[in-house]
């Protein structure tokens, strides 16, 4: 469930920027003609404000470790926690198939509905499995997160897409923000009870549920409900000006490889009618095994796959290390403030990493190397230092680098990729990052595991991103030994022609 919250920024930035596909494909016939752009923009960032204004999510492990639910230590990281990581991961292909076959709005109000039942549960019911039942629910809401972040595309014109992608991303950022220091602010300042802070996170929640039940109805999707291809009017006919902008893209790398770029037209075409399941699922694979064997992209995508599993872990179960490192029954805690910190620095760092100087196709890997290497160096110093005020910084450090490097990622892989595979590169590899934090979650936090403590835990976890740097560092090394010693074969072959010695032996006819 923290992981989910504490992610949720990162999530809003990729799904929003990438569902953008979704008309991208000439599918969005379905806009509806003479809606005001203000209208469907309003209430799903009303709707996105109020879903993620949750005052209690950083005292989240204090509250269910707390008198109100008085669960231990063990019940809460090893048979609570991992069920938001299982449910998570056996949800998200289906909700996303269901989310285009029922087009958007009723996975929305079924998100909404998620999380009003997941706080209200956590409100009112005790006992760990109704606490397993909550995190279930809240898997669920969080893969159903999608149908929020690519459903405002089907209802307004191109020309409004940039516009409305910043106000969907930013109303949950700022949501966030909001809500984590307003839960700090009245447990400092007001002395209000934990409890008193879910039931403010449940009340915001059922006014976001209200929201989606007033957003018109698409018509179109991506797979399911295809708008057909020909001429005639609307956004059919502008289908083929689609494909050729969809066809430019921009190579990973500088050296002319010609696996550097994945082109729309090299895959299945995805154009045409609409396809039942297995159509679709057929279709899925083949621009799969397409998009995965550019190197480049499989390269980036690989990094995103580790380090997310890894961070999902870290941000899952940190307010566990706080709480050994500094009781909540004994000392004032001020993990609204750091959550609230954290996630403005880290949008911040998202927004300006586009003005490092840094020649990503050529110092990518050294640079995710030496980065998963402080992230590394944070997670050893948060489990070893002992120091709540350390670990405060530390974390907050953490997620402002993880922000960094997925945003980098996030545009390295658009850049091999046509608009057409955004979604499913993107899906694939969060999936794989999950899949990788359920082996990780059984092996080492579920008690059906070694169910260990949380601070060998914890340095496990450093261990993973200290092994992740390693993979890098060797790749990017290599990469650099590559460049060299073909620049000096260049070099001497344009040396010896210039000499004339490969047309000594050559005889004039």
């Amino acid at each position: 469930m923290l992981a989910e919250e504490q992610s949720r920024s990162r999530n809003a930035w990729i799904v929003a920027s990438l569902m953008k596909l979704y008309c991208m494909d000439g599918v969005c016939g379905g806009r509806i003609v003479g809606m005001s752009l203000l209208y469907p923009t309003l209430l799903l960032c009303a709707s996105g404000f109020f879903s993620y204004l949750r005052p209690s999510e950083p005292f989240l492990t204090a509250f269910l470790m707390g008198p109100d639910k008085n669960l231990t230590e063990i019940q809460v990281v090893s048979e609570i926690y991992p069920i938001w990581t299982y449910s998570y991961l056996f949800l998200l292909f289906p909700v996303f198939l269901a989310t285009d076959f029922l087009r958007y709005k009723p996975v929305l109000i079924l998100q909404a509905s998620s999380l009003v039942a997941t706080y209200a549960m956590l409100l009112q019911v005790r006992g760990v499995w109704a606490m397993q039942l909550m995190e279930f629910l809240f898997g669920l809401a969080s893969a159903s997160e999608v149908a929020y972040f690519s459903y405002i595309y089907s209802v307004v014109e191109p020309a409004h897409y940039q516009r409305v992608t910043g106000y969907c991303r930013s109303v949950t950022l700022f949501g966030s923000a909001v809500g984590s220091l307003l839960g700090q602010l009245l447990l400092s300042m007001a002395q209000v009870q934990l409890y008193y802070l879910v039931a403010i996170t449940l009340t915001s929640a059922v006014v976001a549920f209200v929201a989606p039940w007033f957003l018109p109805m698409p018509k179109r999707s991506l797979f399911f409900h295809k708008s057909p291809v020909g001429g005639g009017e609307g956004p059919e006919s502008s289908a083929g000006l689609m494909q050729g902008e969809t066809d430019s893209k921009v190579p990973l790398t500088d050296n002319g490889q010609e696996d550097s770029v994945v082109s729309y037209g090299e895959c299945s075409n995805s154009k045409g009618p609409s396809g039942g399941v297995q159509k679709v699922l057929r279709l899925l694979f083949s621009d799969f095994l397409c998009c995965y064997r550019c190197r480049p992209l499989l390269a980036w995508s690989l990094w995103w796959a580790l380090a997310t599993c890894g961070y999902f872990q870290v941000i899952n179960y940190t307010q566990v290390l706080w709480e050994k490192v500094r009781s909540s029954q004994d000392y004032n805690i001020y993990n609204g403030y750091v959550e609230t910190l954290s996630t403005l620095l880290g949008a911040l760092a998202a927004l300006l990493v586009g003005l490092l100087p840094v020649s990503w196709s050529v110092w990518g890997e050294l640079a995710l190397s030496l980065l998963s290497l402080l992230m590394a160096l944070c997670v050893f110093g948060m489990d070893l230092l002992g120091n709540i005020w350390t670990c405060y910084s530390l974390y907050v450090l953490f997620r402002t680098i993880y922000m960094l490097l997925i945003t980098v990622a996030t545009f390295q892989i658009a850049a091999s990729l046509s608009m057409q595979r955004y979604a499913l590169v993107f899906g694939v590899n969060t999936f794989v990052a999950l899949l990788l934090q359920s082996l990780l979650t059984v092996v080492v936090v579920d008690s059906a595991g070694l169910g260990l403590d949380v601070y060998t835990q914890f340095l496990i976890y450093g261990t993973y991103f200290a092994f992740i740097s390693s993979v890098f560092l060797t790749a990017g090394l290599y990469k650099v030994y590559s460049r060299r010693r073909s620049e000096l074969e260049s070099c001497s072959g344009a040396e010896t022609q210039s000499n004339g010695s490969p047309n000594s032996n050559i005889i004039s006819s």
